[in-house]
């Protein structure tokens, strides 16, 4: 209700408005894209994600029965536009639910297990870092750095990389090689867990 209140507010007073209110085919800045060649006359100007993406329909009056899920990783899309009933995320914060009609929220996403529901079928992946972007419209753009369907995680690699990156951590003398075997140990962890689970 605030955002609403607030986009009408805004919109009216010139100021600028929320990402997902932008229409996809937003005009082009000359301005951008004239200093961007003058600089690097033989590279086309960067495009935006919001250049790649569809207009998002409008929220609807009511509570619509289906979640839209766009999941998605940097070099291929997983999911696009599909209608499901439930997503459920590795938030930094805890396991998190969406279902349509969840309230707009960014989480930061930790390595864990996000599965997808659609009726009596549940896909899961494992996915490694990344964001979800919940927005009013009861649409979910998740956006992970890596992920692999559990069902394709070789338990034994797991094991092994658990105990290389235990014994790394253990024998770490600087920072970042302790950061670094962490890293690897929390990861490997969570793979476990995804298996055990």
């Amino acid at each position: 209700m605030f955002r609403f209140a607030t986009t009408r507010l805004l919109s009216r007073s010139g100021a600028r408005r929320f990402a997902t209110d932008l229409e996809a085919s937003a005009p082009r800045d000359a301005a951008f894209e004239e200093a961007w060649k003058k600089v690097v006359p033989n590279i086309d100007p960067p495009r935006t994600p919001l250049s790649f993406m569809k207009p998002r329909p409008a929220t609807p009056s009511s509570i619509p029965s289906k979640l839209t899920v766009n999941f998605v990783l940097p070099y291929a899309s997983e999911l696009a536009n599909k209608e499901v009933d439930m997503v459920i995320v590795p938030a930094t914060t805890g396991q998190m639910g969406i279902l349509p009609g969840h309230v707009p929220t960014i989480a930061e996403l930790k390595p864990g297990v996000m599965s997808v529901h659609e009726g009596n079928d549940v896909k899961k992946y494992f996915v490694s870092s990344g964001f979800a972007f919940i927005h009013a419209n009861s649409y979910a753009d998740i956006v992970a750095v890596e992920a692999v369907p559990v069902d394709r995680i070789d338990a034994n690699l797991v094991q092994k990389g658990l105990a290389e990156f235990t014994q790394k951590a253990s024998s770490a003398t600087t920072d970042l090689e302790k950061a670094e075997a962490q890293i690897g140990v929390d990861v490997h962890s969570a793979l476990n867990a995804a298996l055990t689970g």
